[in-house]
């Protein structure tokens, strides 16, 4: 099953719910019990925790008290533990006395040789950037010292996954019972993510979309299309590719490819690029007009295939028909002045924007709250949408999401949009649902930026050529 991402509000109804597990303390002694272990296994590999410093950042409320009762438990373990109270009449009482009790210390300013930091300023209720005085401690921090948040890492939203300035990074995020939106949404400021169960399993549940979800490289690999005994090149799905011109022929050549690489069906291409395409890809079958285009059993349209009125006229008849159909690039910016193209149609519609073609789709920047901007659209329009970045969202109209980190940025490069418009359509023709597609194609396209980059730069024709070896490596893990 895919992994469920919670809003603030259904983490606080399950704990709620938990009844005197929460009102006892005993979600508190579980939680900072999580920390205190997190912290330890960080120090397993360099010798043990006997002896190490340790510093904590401690707000008001539960999360100062998740901090201060971490603490505590190291400086029983012998840690050197100290503490910078931000808000001192405000701290969590029983924690403090717990840390005092155990040899914990209270300080103006941390000691610069720390081994690790706790952030437990603010949790999930936690809005807007860090105050002067926490920003101020972090600020002082030597670079190489570890730092741990507790739920999340302070001044980032816990919902949207606004990272706000400043704020903290941290290297380690220790969550409780389930993951937040924001443990995707906001994935390279939270470092390595620690689940600790502390019993809302069965208290958790939703109130109102959208609904996010990551998927494993498993759930993926087991949806990927294998040739079976009995398939042949049509059974396995037919893609049909709008890109490029012949004077522009780098789409066409990427998307193309693309879809040749991610499954073992069959490509067809429609466009004046026709010759080039086959000389990079020979098998696939290339005509200048979609009247030739022969039967195909989803469409690939936009990037680099122009925004005139002709471009316009074979978008009309690509979209009138009801097969599945990938919008990108161009096509997009067609849509964005002929909503009714793709409005309400029937027939499946994945549309791949980044930033700003979503904005010209409607008409306002995304903003912060991505995974809200996203689902809005796709409900509003009737369609799929995949908002492109390094973390890729993936929209239907019911609310559902399915987030992937890319874990990187290497695919942030011209064309790489192209080959990922290429993968989707291919696994649309293979029929996979529009949100599997796209999930499934901006994971195995991060892989494949990854394996080409290797730590340099890469072009998006490098990227191509890692497609392969990318798949390869997801479907052997599986």
């Amino acid at each position: 099953m895919p992994v469920s991402h919670f809003t603030a509000e259904e983490v606080r109804a399950a704990e709620r719910a938990t009844g005197h597990l929460l009102t006892d303390g005993t979600l508190m002694r579980r939680a900072s019990h999580g920390v205190a272990q997190v912290v330890i296994g960080e120090f397993a590999s360099t010798g043990g925790c006997y002896g190490r410093r340790v510093g904590l950042v401690v707000g008001a409320g539960d999360n100062g008290g998740d901090a201060l009762f971490a603490g505590a438990e190291l400086a029983r373990r012998g840690v050197d533990v100290t503490a910078v109270l931000l808000a001192p009449d405000k701290a969590h009482p029983a924690g403090l006395a717990a840390l005092r009790r155990r040899g914990g210390r209270v300080v103006a300013a941390l000691p610069a040789d720390l081994d690790a930091v706790i952030d437990g300023v603010v949790g999930i209720g936690g809005r807007g950037p860090l105050r002067d005085n926490a920003a101020e401690v972090f600020a002082a921090l030597d670079p190489s010292v570890t730092v741990v948040a507790v739920d999340l890492p302070s001044g980032v939203d816990a919902d949207t996954g606004e990272v706000h300035h400043p704020a903290v990074r941290a290297d380690v995020t220790v969550t409780f019972g389930v993951l937040r939106h924001a443990h995707l949404l906001a994935g390279p400021q939270c470092g390595r993510i620690h689940v600790v169960d502390i019993g809302l399993s069965g208290t958790i549940g939703r109130q109102g979309g959208p609904f996010l979800y990551s998927l494993s490289d498993t759930e993926i690999a087991e949806a990927w299309p294998i040739p079976g005994a009995h398939d042949d090149k049509y059974t396995q799905g037919v893609v049909g590719v709008i890109a490029g011109s012949h004077r522009y022929p780098g789409a066409a050549i990427l998307a193309s490819g693309a879809a040749v690489t991610a499954t073992s069906g069959m490509t067809r291409y429609v466009g004046s690029a026709h010759a080039e395409v086959v000389e990079h890809f020979p098998e696939v079958v290339a005509v200048p007009d979609l009247s030739d285009a022969g039967r195909v059993q989803a469409w690939v349209i936009g990037p680099g295939a122009g925004t005139d009125a002709a471009a316009l006229e074979v978008l009309r008849t690509v979209l009138g028909t009801d097969l599945p159909v990938l919008v990108d690039a161009d096509a997009l910016t067609l849509v964005a002045d002929h909503h009714d193209l793709v409005v309400g149609r029937d027939a499946p519609t994945l549309l791949t924007p980044h930033a700003g073609e979503f904005a010209r789709l409607t008409g306002e920047p995304v903003g912060p709250d991505r995974l809200g901007a996203v689902s809005s659209l796709a409900r509003r329009w009737g369609v799929t949408v995949l908002l492109k970045g390094r973390i890729t969202l993936v929209a239907e109209s019911d609310g559902v999401v399915h987030g992937n980190d890319a874990g990187s940025s290497w695919a942030a490069t011209a064309g790489a949009g192209d080959v990922l418009s290429g993968i989707a359509g291919a696994l649309l023709a293979a029929g996979l649902p529009p949100i599997w597609a796209g999930a499934a194609a901006a994971r195995v396209h991060a892989r494949a930026a990854a394996l080409a980059a290797r730590g340099a730069p890469i072009g998006a024709s490098a990227l191509l050529g890692a497609l392969r070896p990318a798949i390869r490596e997801l479907l052997a893990g599986s």
